[in-house]
């Protein structure tokens, strides 16, 4: 029995920093205002990720650094595994987003999207994830309908 438990032990640890190692880390830039960033955050922590916040006073620059397009722009700018995360954008889109690879600057929630990760709401709405490359140009990268109201 104490020879099991040892090598459970053991098998756990060796996995713990493998499973970790999976997802690579988000940094949030964010205003110092800003409710909603955080609820998003927690999002992102809940499905796995470890999330570091970054309070900035102007996110008008944050966007123009990492070239986010306008019709992508949010309220939190983050970056994650080299691509730019913009707005309220599901854990598992980034997951699907890490996993594919796709030639893409990054992907956002344009706006702040009732009924998206961090903007719950009692009446939620359909919104599109969009990805965008480096010359601004976006597609559909995701279609969420609205969820059923909590």
């Amino acid at each position: 029995m104490r020879k099991l438990f040892l090598t459970l032990a053991c098998a756990l640890t060796l996995a713990g920093p493998a499973l970790a190692a999976d997802l690579p880390a988000v940094t949030m830039h964010k205003s110092p205002t800003c409710g909603c960033c955080g609820a998003w955050a927690n999002h992102l922590r809940a499905a796995g990720f470890t999330v570091r916040e970054v309070v900035e006073n102007d996110m008008s620059a944050v966007k123009a650094r990492f070239k986010v397009p306008e019709p992508v722009r949010s309220c939190h700018t983050a970056t994650v595994g080299g691509y730019v995360v913009e707005g309220h954008v599901p854990a598992a889109d980034i997951k699907r987003l890490l996993r594919q690879q796709p030639k893409i600057a990054g992907i956002g929630a344009g706006g702040m999207p009732l009924g998206s990760p961090g903007m719950e709401s009692p009446t939620p709405e359909a919104y599109d994830v969009l990805s965008f490359d480096a010359a601004g140009r976006t597609a559909v990268f995701a279609r969420h309908p609205p969820a059923p109201a909590k």
